[in-house]
């Protein structure tokens, strides 16, 4: 009988590693936007270096995993293991954050994307996942508007409900 190998490649582990090395080419181009190699005090010079090092990083990851022999088990897949019916939730709650975001403003849009996750992950009295809610939201808009006095968006529904 022939046991599998510990270390396996799961599914989509390698395009996910091909995905990291375009991502830190594109933040190299960005960086070499700012100012190119004009000089080593200049502002694009250290998010170059960062996204160099993040280039090496991710071509070492899919020199790797492209080593690393697949898991042949009928049973996992992408989608069983990286697209889950949780994950394709959460995805779709994140996508209708975004596009509410500018109809509802933020406290809305984000009280209603909380409120979902929270009750769509731990399932429990929706009168708990709303204090919950609620709270969480609180904090986070005296953090970030009475503290750090960071504008956010109302969006259109309110400004032009109200006028």
């Amino acid at each position: 009988m022939m046991s599998e190998p510990a270390n396996f490649r799961r599914p989509g582990e390698l395009i996910f590693a091909l995905l990291i090395v375009v991502f830190s080419v594109t933040a190299f181009w960005q960086a070499y936007l700012i100012s190119g190699f004009s000089g080593k005090a200049t502002p694009g010079v250290f998010p170059m270096l960062a996204s160099g090092i993040m280039i090496v990083s991710g071509l070492i990851i899919v020199l790797s995993a492209a080593q690393t022999p697949k898991k042949f088990d009928n049973k996992s897949g992408f989608f069983s293991e990286v697209m889950s019916f949780n994950h394709v939730v959460l995805i779709l709650l994140v996508f209708s954050y975004i596009v509410l975001m500018p109809i509802l403003g933020f406290v809305i849009s984000s009280g209603c994307f909380l409120f979902c996750s929270f009750q769509f992950l731990w399932r429990k009295n929706p009168l708990v996942m709303l204090a919950l809610t609620g709270i969480i939201l609180a904090v986070i808009y005296v953090i970030f508007r009475e503290v750090f006095q960071v504008f956010l968006p109302q969006g259109t529904f309110l400004r032009d409900g109200f006028q």
